[in-house]
């Protein structure tokens, strides 16, 4: 094995800790911020969460759910807090692909499940996936909050969300790498409020 391709994994890892330093410098994560004090609101009046993405992202939605619903750390044994991966039930997506096409599959779960102030996440490394672009359309119709976990420039995506975190980066695994950390942070911030509000109490 070639020294250069045995320093490629050393690079992965410099290179995923400069964008999280970009995100730093630049400010980029300051909307979740705004977001996570929306979705505790949200949480703390009987609403939920919801998300969506493909692939990786989709994989990232089903982890960042788990975590609401049942902890993100040993340290803080709490409450569950109501959250649903759009990606979830593998007989809905195939059913809704086979009669509608991939374009509404979260569009068409959203609107049997969205309620009125819930809120929606949605996780797009382009900004430019349709069938999540087309769930933020019907977020923004219906007056759902939304935000989005984006890369780039935000692609098309960044017009329709509420509020979008931006990785500075084109590069798809290190974008998913910063999504990921940026859904733990947000879920501590709102595990903070929501403890610190007394909505939720530790077991």
């Amino acid at each position: 094995m070639s020294e250069e391709i045995q320093l490629n994994i050393k690079k992965c890892f410099e290179e995923s800790i400069s964008v999280k330093q970009d995100v730093i410098q630049k400010g980029a994560y300051k909307p979740l911020l705004k977001a996570g004090d929306a979705i505790a609101e949200s949480i703390r009046n009987g609403n939920k969460l919801m998300i969506c993405g493909n692939g990786g992202s989709a994989a990232d939605a089903q982890h960042l759910a788990a975590e609401f619903l049942v902890r993100l750390t040993s340290e803080v044994n709490r409450e569950s807090i109501p959250a649903i991966s759009l990606a979830l039930d593998t007989s809905t997506l195939t059913a809704c692909l086979n009669d509608y096409g991939p374009d509404v599959i979260f569009k068409r779960v959203l609107s049997g499940l969205a309620q009125e102030g819930d809120t929606l996440l949605a996780i797009t490394t382009s900004g430019n996936s349709t069938n999540v672009i087309e769930a933020l359309k019907f977020a923004q119709l219906k007056g759902l909050y939304s935000i989005g976990f984006l890369g780039g420039d935000g692609g098309e995506a960044i017009k329709y969300c509420s509020e979008a975190f931006v990785v500075p980066s084109n590069v798809t695994a290190r974008i998913q790498e910063s999504h990921i950390t940026a859904g733990h942070a947000l879920l501590q911030y709102i595990e903070d409020k929501l403890l610190s509000s007394g909505w939720l109490t530790k077991n």
